[in-house]
């Protein structure tokens, strides 16, 4: 596991934070990247992926300064308005784009990713209904895992995209009265990591929660489909999505404890 470049922020240790282990967040001062030790340590855990380990927290951008926001790198979009709040990320969508899509500065195989999630006032009402909320794990050359809610349809999606462009529903869940509508916050979490023992050792164990409510559990037999190791979050509509805006905040990235 590494961490990707593109930011204009150093990485701290937080002193106050939710984990039993050091957090890694943005500090806005100018850009730097991670020591080597670093990068081997957090290599070292993810080698200890199950899907039922204990989660250790490796990084923390709750985008509450101009540094923290410029951190965000486009992966995918043609066109994507970015801005920020005090405490949030911003995205609106353009014309002739149906999603727009940001990754974290953590790359590797086997994470979990969290954010706080909004649908903003500011979408169309004609569109808002279409619209949804993602998170990405494993993204690469247009394909990755997806977590997407729906704020409006209280329904989630589990789904896979390749490389080619199709797109598999792994699982969806309906009336999830865990999901919240427009401006409301919605905490989604995604992780996938690869199982290590069992009848299904080496395939991908997949569980998707809104809130505390878990709504996909999924093992994929194709995991080696997906050659990416991106992470992200992302916003957008079926069919046109033009205004679709939504805010993140609080990402966290978390790796499998070795312990």
């Amino acid at each position: 596991m590494i961490f990707a470049g593109g930011g204009k922020s150093r990485f701290t240790r937080i002193r106050t934070h939710l984990f039993r282990l050091a957090v890694f967040r943005v500090d806005p001062m100018r850009m730097r990247v991670i020591g080597t030790a670093l990068a081997v340590a957090i290599a070292s855990a993810a080698l200890a992926a199950a899907s039922g380990a204990a989660l250790i927290g490796i990084y923390r951008n709750g985008m509450e300064t101009p540094g923290q926001r410029s951190e965000p790198v486009k992966l995918s979009g043609e066109r994507c308005g970015r801005g920020g709040s005090e405490h949030a990320f911003r995205v609106v969508v353009g014309k002739r784009t149906r999603e727009c899509s940001y990754r974290t500065i953590v790359i590797g195989r086997d994470l979990q990713i969290s954010a706080t999630t909004r649908l903003l006032s500011k979408t169309p009402r004609q569109v808002r209904r279409r619209a949804f909320l993602a998170l990405t794990l494993r993204s690469g050359d247009g394909a990755h895992y997806q977590l997407l809610a729906y704020p409006l349809q209280r329904k989630t999606q589990l789904r896979k995209t390749l490389p080619d462009g199709s797109v598999r529903y792994l699982q969806i869940a309906k009336n999830v009265k865990a999901i919240k509508g427009v401006d409301k916050a919605n905490k989604l979490r995604l992780r996938a990591f690869n199982l290590t023992s069992g009848p299904d050792k080496g395939r991908c164990r997949i569980l998707a929660y809104v809130g505390k409510l878990e709504v996909a559990d999924f093992v994929d037999r194709a995991a080696g489909d997906l050659k990416g190791r991106a992470s992200g979050f992302a916003v957008g509509a079926t069919r046109k999505a033009k205004g679709t805006a939504a805010s993140f905040d609080d990402v966290v990235v978390r790796v499998p404890n070795p312990s």
